[in-house]
């Protein structure tokens, strides 16, 4: 955020920073919950500290002053969109891993390549 807004602290302003927020005016046309969303999205864990205050940012009031009922259809929202993001832990397993032997020289077939590069010289 280039201009300070009432309740976002430096971490938060970071963080709307990076998702693409800068101005109060970003913040205004995304609304408080799609910036929770975006927030999360990237992969930062924010609490619902942070949707309240950018509920209050956009009120120009403190975010504990954001009313019951407000907070309820806060959180119901960006639940719902939440919801639609991957888990960020359940990121998909690494492939099975597969092991190549190779015969050690000596063992192996006469036009194994094994078989001139390590060949054992006696004398």
């Amino acid at each position: 955020m280039t201009a300070k807004l009432r309740n976002i602290g430096p971490k938060s302003a970071a963080w709307l920073r990076q998702v693409g927020l800068r101005t109060r005016e970003d913040l205004e046309a995304a609304g408080a919950v799609d910036a929770f969303v975006k927030v999360r999205r990237a992969g930062f864990k924010p609490s619902l500290n942070l949707l309240y205050s950018l509920e209050g940012a956009l009120r120009d009031c403190h975010w504990q002053e954001i009313p019951e009922a407000r907070r309820l259809q806060l959180v119901e929202a960006a639940e719902a969109a939440t919801a639609l993001l991957p888990d960020p832990r359940a990121g998909q397993a690494a492939g099975p891993v597969t092991t190549t032997h190779t015969d050690p020289p000596g063992t192996g077939d006469a036009d194994s390549p094994f078989e001139t590069l390590f060949e054992r010289r006696d004398g």
